[in-house]
């Protein structure tokens, strides 16, 4: 899950009651929004809201649309404003329906919001969710936008309540904002210096996500790995890790994003010795150019990166690497994108993220000379298809292994009489599972061994066989 619109509905449908009425969030972006999406809701839901049903938002029988924009990348902007025009008509057939703009795009620009947008009825930052309840009370009085955006966190928004998108899976924050100065980043602009939450707090949300029916948590963090760095313990973060496996029903911890720079031999051994943190990892490398890493401002070089990547390999052999990589940076030549191709090759990363570089008002690398669009584009398609050809290769490896799946949903039906489940095995490989002919079948939150029978391009598939020797096995 990650980089896709996310949406946080309730799983069972809404109260008849329509309370102070019924509201739907629309997420761009990151895990990090994802998260912050579950803090809208929850505030809207303690203010006297009722969450509307994805059925509810599509047939236009909601009170409140709450867009929770991202700013990573120009097209994210574009999705926005196409997005909230959409929404304009709709507020044409019903006068009474607010829309609240919220996020990174907020915090980032809020007057352009205001000014091209001037339907919607209140703007609010990352860090003042919790002031939405209040700024929509207003917009309805007064008949005027409400614009309220922080440049300080009055409320980390993992304190304030909560509507989780799913039970099976949560997400935990464990700091907010970055200290890093990228120079094609925008994160520090809009989610500000980095503030880390106490340990306690963070193991004390996981508990009550587990007495929930979590069995799964991802830790989230714009640099999870520099967690405690603000409060003197460099070690903080591997000895959260190692918490974690204290906390009785936690079966799976995932977290990301690591900064290459700040990953420690500790992280590493946490990783490694701790039997509910997963083997998985993503691990951005942006480029596999000394120079342009240089010019991006990120403070490691390739021969660095290798060699973590190297550690983490020999500790955990089952280790699932994905990475970031941006092509067309400002000065990239050929000779720098063949040394990024040299990189992929080398490192035979399970999946990458990959981008055209895209430039950010207000970063240095924005007002540096820009690649031409059809070169990067070129230069991204050949990115594109190195990957797919290992990503491929990687996942016919799993091909006849047995493999632990956390069941998250219905994948849809095989054919006629078939469906398939759905979920992640321990290294987060996508898996979509069949039930054998006579075989009990899985709810959410079950756990299913299953025999990998094909490789997708981007998934696995296990349709196993018991009479061939084939395993299914499940556990509530």
């Amino acid at each position: 899950m990650t980089r896709q619109e996310r949406a946080v509905a309730p799983e069972q449908g809404a109260s008849a009651d329509r309370g102070k009425g019924l509201f739907y969030v629309h997420t761009l972006g990151c895990q990090m929004n994802v998260h912050d999406s579950e803090r809208i809701a929850g505030v809207l839901e303690a203010d006297g809201y009722v969450p509307a049903t994805e059925e509810q938002f599509l047939d236009k029988d909601v009170d409140v649309i709450v867009m929770n924009t991202c700013a990573v990348r120009e097209n994210a902007a574009e999705r926005m404003y196409g997005t909230i025009g959409l929404w304009a008509k709709m507020k044409r057939e019903r006068p009474n329906l607010q829309i609240a703009i919220g996020g990174c795009m907020a915090q980032l620009d809020r007057q352009k919001i205001v000014k091209k947008t001037p339907w919607v009825d209140a703007v609010f930052g990352t860090k003042n969710i919790e002031d939405l309840p209040q700024l929509l009370d207003q917009a309805r009085v007064t008949g005027t936008p409400q614009v309220e955006v922080h440049n300080d966190f009055g409320m980390f928004p993992s304190d304030l309540p909560v509507d989780r998108g799913a039970r099976v899976t949560s997400w935990v924050a464990i700091s907010m904002g970055c200290n890093n100065t990228c120079t094609f980043c925008i994160v520090p602009t809009t989610r500000g210096k980095e503030h880390d939450r106490r340990p306690g707090d963070i193991l004390a949300e996981i508990q009550r996500c587990v007495e929930g029916g979590a069995k799964e948590v991802t830790l989230l963090g714009q640099n999870v790995n520099s967690f405690g760095y603000g409060m003197g313990d460099r070690y903080a973060f591997s000895k959260l890790l190692r918490a974690c496996g204290t906390i009785e029903g936690l079966e799976r911890v995932r977290f990301t994003s690591p900064h290459p720079a700040a990953f420690t031999d500790d992280v590493i051994a946490a990783m490694a010795e701790t039997p509910n943190v997963m083997h998985q990892l993503h691990f951005p490398l942006q480029s596999g150019s000394d120079r342009i890493l240089r010019a991006m401002r990120r403070s490691y070089r390739t021969e660095k990166f290798m060699t973590i990547l190297g550690k983490i390999r020999e500790a955990m052999p089952d280790a699932q690497i994905s990475t970031d990589i941006i092509v067309g940076f400002p000065g990239e030549t050929e000779e720098d994108f063949q040394q990024t191709l040299d990189i992929v090759r080398k490192a035979r990363f399970s999946s990458a993220f990959t981008f055209i570089y895209s430039p950010r008002p207000g970063t240095p690398a924005a007002e540096m000379e820009q690649v031409p669009h059809d070169v990067a584009q070129d230069r991204l398609e050949r990115l594109v298809a190195l990957q797919e050809q290992i990503t491929a290769e990687e996942l016919q490896r799993f091909e006849g292994r047995d493999v632990e799946v956390l069941i998250t949903g219905s994948a849809g039906k095989k054919d006629a009489d078939t469906h398939r489940y759905t979920g992640r095995e321990r290294t987060g490989q996508l898996v979509h599972i069949g039930v054998p002919e006579g075989f009990e079948a899985p709810q959410i939150g079950d756990v299913v061994t299953a025999t990998v029978t094909h490789a997708g391009r981007h998934n696995l598939i296990a349709d196993p066989n018991p009479a061939e020797g084939q395993t299914y096995e499940l556990r509530h």
